[in-house]
């Protein structure tokens, strides 16, 4: 079993850690918030348990073994004993650079490192490291436990070698790795977002409330969650950097964001993390 650290103990980073540590994986779970880290283990159980209802298999299911195997720290020297980075931190590429400045300093020539993004280029980040051959990225889908498909990008200078051993990592947590080419957004976002973008779009025309349009979404396309629900989980103030990103890459106004997104973040309606989005989850 692989040496796994994961950077940032968000919701991603969270179920990342989560979801390696249950399959048998030691995780280094660094952040520089205490209280994220103390919120890893904060209803932990009650966590593994929902997601085994939904039908996760996991090796170690109970959350006092998940715990043995998560090394929580502040400290970034500890994950000089990793085998692979996950970076998870805010899609913002001027936070991502100064992340894999310090990872330069810590970590050894043995690690790959898989980046967590929506949207920045692989290529861009893998800029800034020495073996920029020994990275990927590596995109969860949310939930992650309940997620088989990863899509995994090929960077410009991502070796075969470091693909194949992306691939078993994933297998062996019972994850199907997609592999694509290495444009912002990849497949899964430029497509995502171009959906939670005009649903936005739809509620501040007034077509449609957000529970109607993600129900078409539901009962009519058979979506598991419609765009606006999507966007709330993954948090709307995530969405709009997306955008951002892709918009300044592409310079294509089908991804200028929409100003009703703008204003709910300005207002701190982020989602499922702050309570209240496009939908109420206070309750």
């Amino acid at each position: 079993m692989a040496t796994i650290g994961v950077i940032g103990a968000g919701i991603m980073g969270a179920d990342i850690a989560l979801t390696f540590a249950a399959s048998g994986h030691h995780v280094i779970l660094k952040d520089i918030d205490a209280a994220a880290l103390a919120r890893f283990e904060d209803g932990l159980g009650q966590k593994l348990r929902g997601y085994r209802m939904m039908g996760c298999r996991f090796e170690i299911g109970d959350a006092a073994g998940v715990l043995a195997r998560v090394r929580r720290t502040l400290d970034p020297a500890p994950l000089a004993q990793a085998d692979w980075i996950i970076e998870n931190v805010p899609e913002d590429l001027a936070v991502k650079t100064r992340v894999y400045a310090e990872l330069r300093e810590v970590c050894g020539e043995q690690v790959r490192y898989a980046v967590n993004t929506s949207c920045i280029p692989i290529t861009r980040l893998a800029a800034a490291m020495p073996h920029p051959d020994r990275m990927l990225g590596m995109h969860f889908m949310n939930p992650v436990p309940l997620k088989p498909a990863v899509e995994v990008v090929r960077g410009f200078h991502t070796s075969d070698e470091t693909i194949a051993a992306g691939r078993d990592l994933l297998a062996g947590i019972g994850k199907n790795a997609i592999v694509v080419r290495d444009f912002p957004g990849f497949v899964a976002n430029r497509l995502s977002h171009l959906f939670m973008n005009e649903a936005a779009f739809l509620v501040q025309d007034g077509v449609a409330s957000p529970a109607e349009i993600d129900a078409i979404f539901r009962d009519g396309y058979g979506h598991k969650m419609g765009p606006l629900e999507t966007a709330d989980l993954i948090g709307l103030d995530t969405v709009v950097q997306s955008l951002e990103v892709l918009y300044t890459h592409y310079q294509d106004p089908k991804f200028r964001c929409c100003p009703l997104l703008r204003q709910m973040v300005d207002a701190g309606l982020l989602g499922r993390k702050s309570g209240k989005g496009f939908h109420d989850y206070a309750a």
